[in-house]
């Protein structure tokens, strides 16, 4: 098992190098891992040293096109869920200019989700 500082260490990556230039991003532990924020909407979590952004059918190709695959949790004797949050391709966490569009594009599914 991971001590805090370990498991930190991705979580400071990705606030100081992958979003640092995304207004308005904050993050909340939960269930091992994070949620991150936009203007105090979730639009991405951390989970096993992974990023996964929001998806619905209005961003999920984007996310095909990179063969990326969404996250699977599973728990014990916990049936396997798939949630609607896919993991962030490095090509993309490592491009400025485009983890803008992705960050908006999820962020926009997480506020059409919560307004149903």
């Amino acid at each position: 098992m991971k001590n805090k500082s370990e498991k930190t260490q991705f979580l400071e990556y990705v606030l100081s190098e992958v979003l640092s230039d995304v207004d308005d991003i904050s993050h909340r532990a939960m269930f091992g891992g994070y949620g991150i924020y936009k203007d105090g909407v979730i639009f991405a979590i951390i989970a096993y040293d992974q990023l996964y952004f929001k998806v619905d059918e209005s961003n999920r190709r984007d996310y095909e096109q990179y063969a990326s695959t969404p996250f699977v949790y599973s728990h014990g004797k916990h049936k396997s869920t798939t949630m609607s949050y896919w993991e962030l391709p490095a090509d993309i966490m490592e491009d400025r200019h485009e983890i803008a569009k992705w960050v908006q594009k999820s962020y926009e599914v997480s506020k059409s989700q919560k307004k149903k």
